[in-house]
């Protein structure tokens, strides 16, 4: 179910050192006047810096926060600490406390405060679920701005607006206050966290390596070089590096935009740009593109080298995955890391960017081009191979190294006995036996209405089989990595006319052809 992004309504900030030394008495509650953009308690509101993204909540869950605080019902109490700065950290309630800004400020996620955030440039699928939740909520709970209106000029409201607004100025959200220095703090976000929703292990590692490399690297890129600058206190040369370099590793990662179902092949290599699960592929990618294995510590990064070390490397992987950099091996997403049915697979993903640094690494990238065609071929008609796989290891991570091996095995065979033995041969291999050269999983359905999935799958097989191909290594070519090849060489008298130009990927033009 798709999620509303809030995250920019509470302002990320780095812990500092100990508590504030004051006597003064901390604010048992908070009242709805004390969410508005310009107020001073919310001004000092932010969350740390590690905090998970705050866009779990579904547009009911947003609108029936907001109907249970104006009918009086009970919210659970938000949990704060005061900062020697004098913030005001959400330890626990980011959520809560976001829904009810949202509805106040009209921001659900594309308004003023989170435009302002992206500079203006909020992606259109947050705006198109902003503009939902809006509707939900204005349809569900009416519009804060009438409820202002309310006592002033009660004849331009409903009864029911009328009668709400009267009790909002009684109303309040308690709080709590965790005592203590930046340390208790923290020990107290990571204690209730995991008792409310367990964070994945893989998100634990993001949120513990915000100050090293790695958790900067994949912090930059999963924003695209906005939002909560975490690269901030280093040079401005290097930030601005580093923001240059995240937003070219996003755009690769994210664009052309993802829509369900499926109606083109022009689809992101990552999957969905805004998801729960975003931050953890770029977190997993970086990781292994740079061979930060997973019980391995890397290092706080103080000066800003390592993370643009570890930028540069996610970039060059990247472009060799799907770019225009003459690199570039331009691998078509819908042939490499989506399912027929237009599901984007993680670990499909992860083992073609090993199997890709391993041919890398070996100096076989023309070997793979000269048996590309039959190996993608092969990938396509036996598509449901990768989810054996999946299914018999029982997860992502646990199946990665074996799809790649498959990848390596069949490559192989390819070469050594061509397509009609290749996939036989693959097989036979011990490591391969448990597979079956048919998928038994049942498609059966009682609806009389096609599903996304079947709509994605009807369009992807066809859109496959007249795909455009590059004309050199005849492998399809995607959006993204197009290049214009002379068919006779400059060098050897070609000229740059429309009977001398032909479609071919970036290395196949630059490198495989010379």
């Amino acid at each position: 179910m798709a999620k509303v992004a809030l995250d920019a309504l509470l302002p990320r900030e780095d812990f500092d050192g100990d508590e504030t030394p004051s006597s003064a008495k901390k604010k048992e509650s908070f009242s709805i006047s004390d969410l508005r953009e310009d107020d001073f308690f919310y001004l000092t509101l932010r969350k740390p810096d590690f905090q998970r993204e705050t866009n779990e909540w579904t547009p009911q869950k947003i609108s029936g926060l907001i109907k249970s605080f104006i009918y009086g019902e009970l919210i659970p109490a938000v949990i704060l600490w005061r900062s020697k700065s004098g913030y005001n950290f959400v330890i626990d309630g980011s959520h809560r406390v976001s829904s009810l800004i949202a509805w106040i400020n009209d921001d659900y996620g594309d308004g003023a405060i989170t435009k302002q955030s992206f500079n203006g440039m909020v992606p259109e699928e947050l705006i198109q679920m902003g503009e939902r939740t809006r509707k939900l909520v204005e349809k569900e709970v009416g519009k804060y701005a009438d409820y202002q209106l309310a006592l002033k000029f009660p004849e331009r409201v409903s009864d029911e607006i009328q009668r709400n607004a009267k009790n909002l100025g009684s109303i309040a959200v308690q709080l709590q206050w965790v005592e203590g220095d930046a340390d208790v703090a923290e020990a107290s976000f990571f204690k209730i966290n995991q008792q409310a929703a367990k964070i994945d292990p893989t998100e634990l590692k993001l949120i513990k390596s915000r100050k090293k490399a790695n958790g900067i690297a994949s912090r930059a890129i999963i924003k695209g070089g906005k939002g909560h600058q975490y690269w901030d206190k280093f040079s401005e040369e290097k930030s601005k590096e580093i923001k240059s370099l995240a937003e070219e590793i996003n755009k690769s990662f994210f664009l052309p935009k993802l829509k369900n179902p499926v109606k083109t092949l022009d689809l992101p290599i990552g999957g969905k740009g805004y998801s729960s699960q975003s931050p953890l592929l770029i977190f997993e990618y970086v990781n292994t593109v740079n061979g930060v294995g997973s019980g391995e510590d890397v290092e706080n990064d103080e000066s800003g080298d390592d993370t643009i070390k570890f930028l540069k490397k996610s970039r060059k992987i990247s472009n060799l995955i799907n770019s225009t950099h003459p690199s570039s091996l331009g691998l078509h997403p819908a042939v490499y890391f989506y399912s027929k049915t237009g599901r984007h697979k993680t670990a499909s993903f992860f083992a073609v960017t090993e199997f890709l640094i391993e041919l890398e690494r070996k100096n076989k990238l023309n070997y793979f081009t000269d048996n590309r065609e039959a190996f993608e071929e092969t990938l396509i008609e036996y598509d449901f191979i990768n989810q054996q796989i999946l299914r018999h290891y029982r997860s992502s991570s646990k199946a990665v190294p074996h799809i790649k091996n498959f990848m390596i095995t069949l490559l192989d065979e390819l070469s050594d006995n061509g397509k009609e033995l290749a996939i036989k041969n693959t097989l036979k291999h011990e490591d391969f036996k448990f597979l079956k050269m048919s998928d038994d999983v049942s498609e059966d359905t009682e609806s009389e209405d096609f599903s996304s999935a079947v709509k994605s799958a009807t369009f992807i097989t066809e859109a496959l089989l007249n795909a455009i191909r590059c004309k050199i290594c005849n492998s399809r070519i995607h959006v993204n990595s197009i290049t214009i090849d002379h068919k006779d060489r400059k060098k050897e008298g070609g000229l740059g006319g429309r009977d001398n130009a032909q479609l071919a990927h970036p290395y196949c033009n630059s490198t495989y052809k010379n």
